[in-house]
């Protein structure tokens, strides 16, 4: 029994490559504005710590 689609090699891989462009082009993104308090990754990077901080105090609450 072989199977039905034996060549499709060429394609093998090009999801890999999809995602890797996605990812570099979300890190370029967010990278870009690097410098200072106003910068898109450390605004990302604040967000997580008060969503987290507000998500451990509410967990903590006797209940």
């Amino acid at each position: 029994m072989t199977p039905r689609f034996r060549h499709r090699w060429p394609q093998e891989g090009q999801s890999s490559v999809e995602y890797a462009i996605v990812c570099a082009a979300l890190a370029i993104a967010l990278g870009v504005g690097m410098s200072g308090e106003t910068s898109v990754l450390r605004q990302l990077l604040a967000a997580f710590r008060s969503a987290y901080q507000d998500f451990s105090h509410a967990i903590s609450l006797p209940g």
